[in-house]
């Protein structure tokens, strides 16, 4: 008598979260294809028919670092540490850009993506790291961009430059909690998608991208300003690159450290609590 052994079958329960646990690790490297995925797609369809393609993410800060420099560095003639201009503002303006279109980007995913979230069931923070994750890709297309300008400037960087993945990052994780926010309040609340671009306006004229932190020397106000977490991301990643500066400015590396990582904690707290009524409210 022959016995046949069949194969055994795998269930899986879906059941609403529980506790404290921000996120689920071990269901987000279940879902790396997924990622991976998303990411792509995402890429694919910033660019797609476009006549430029991928060179907007090229594009996009050269014009601005043109802008800042006729009207800030020509016009009004701000300070820039003694670094020519352009180079001072497109130094700034790299980290920069991926934080606003990291922010821009996950803010909507979970809009953009309703049908998938009302018909089956993922990890929902998949949305919005998938579309950080995908404009990684364009600040890496623009950096050669600084790095050919570095070279007409003639400027190095120095041994601070091992910090650089740090400050990339920290622009991330910083992106990433902002955009948990937005993109769970976006579901109960549509005004978030006119909301976010004068947020991303009035944040970027709050980070040293058009002007150096010099400026504010009141001791107080230099606190308050710290608070911004680009701050400590923008100096760091010019001081580093550029090899002007002796030192790295810790302190307002430690804020953007510590207020970044709180950001990104109570987004995912938040995020998670508001993810069991997503299918229902979008």
């Amino acid at each position: 008598m022959n016995v046949i052994n069949e194969p055994e079958t795998t269930k899986t329960i879906i059941q609403p979260s529980q506790g404290w646990k921000i996120v689920d690790l071990k269901e987000l490297i279940r879902s790396r294809e997924l990622i991976f995925f998303m990411t792509w797609r995402d890429l694919k369809v910033r660019y797609k028919q476009t006549v430029l393609g991928v060179a907007w993410a090229i594009i996009q800060p050269v014009m601005t670092m043109v802008v800042f420099s006729i009207f800030f560095g020509g016009l009004a003639r701000v300070p820039s540490d003694g670094i020519p201009y352009p180079l001072f503002s497109l130094a700034g303006l790299l980290p920069w850009q991926l934080f606003e279109n990291s922010l821009r980007n996950a803010s909507r995913s979970l809009v953009t993506n309703r049908n998938m979230i009302t018909k089956i069931y993922f990890p929902r923070v998949v949305l919005p790291l998938s579309s950080v994750l995908a404009c990684i890709v364009d600040f890496f297309v623009a950096v050669p961009i600084l790095i050919f300008m570095m070279i007409y400037y003639h400027y190095s960087p120095n041994i601070y430059l091992l910090l650089i993945p740090f400050y990339i990052l920290l622009t991330i994780i910083t992106s990433l909690g902002v955009a948990l926010w937005f993109s769970a309040m976006d579901v109960l609340y549509r005004d978030i998608g006119y909301i976010i671009p004068f947020i991303c306006q009035l944040w970027m004229y709050l980070t040293p991208i058009a002007y150096g932190s010099g400026m504010i020397s009141n001791p107080k106000l230099q606190f308050i300003y710290n608070l911004n977490p680009m701050v400590g991301v923008v100096n760091g990643f010019r001081s580093s690159l550029l090899g002007v500066y002796n030192t790295v400015p810790i302190q307002s590396i430690v804020f953007s450290s510590v207020i970044s990582i709180l950001i990104l904690i109570s987004g995912l707290v938040y995020f998670r609590r508001m993810e069991k009524q997503f299918a229902d409210l979008i």
